[in-house]
């Protein structure tokens, strides 16, 4: 599976920013739940105001549907991410202190990285 291919839907395109985490998605077998987290953020903020549903969200963040069902509720209870009921389905949209939250994230994940340390 190319890096390329996690960009189908909802016209996510590759970023310098934070493309290390879309990698991490294709290259890793295990992600921390801070890592998952940063990645179902930055997979929701690419899809903009529109939102992702929730089966494009699992596929791309690679998580089964219980598990998704899981981070969704904590990043919904924590005001990172609003889940909104549209014609009886789930679109999911960042909030901005989700993006802070993300932006918080990366700048750390680079500083650990300057020290060779991986989060």
């Amino acid at each position: 599976m190319g890096i390329y291919s996690i960009f189908i839907s909802c016209q996510i395109k590759p970023s310098n920013t934070i493309i290390s985490h879309t990698q991490r998605l294709v290259n890793m077998a295990y992600r921390t739940g801070m890592q998952i987290v940063a990645d179902m953020l930055y997979i929701t903020d690419q899809c903009g105001q529109e939102g992702i549903k929730t089966t494009t969200l699992l596929t791309k963040a690679n998580l089964s549907h219980s598990r998704l069902e899981k981070f969704v509720t904590n990043l919904t209870g924590a005001g990172l991410m609003n889940k909104i009921e549209f014609d009886g389905k789930n679109v999911f949209v960042i909030t901005p202190k989700g993006k802070q939250y993300l932006e918080s994230y990366k700048r750390f994940s680079d500083l650990a990285g300057s020290f060779g340390l991986e989060l």
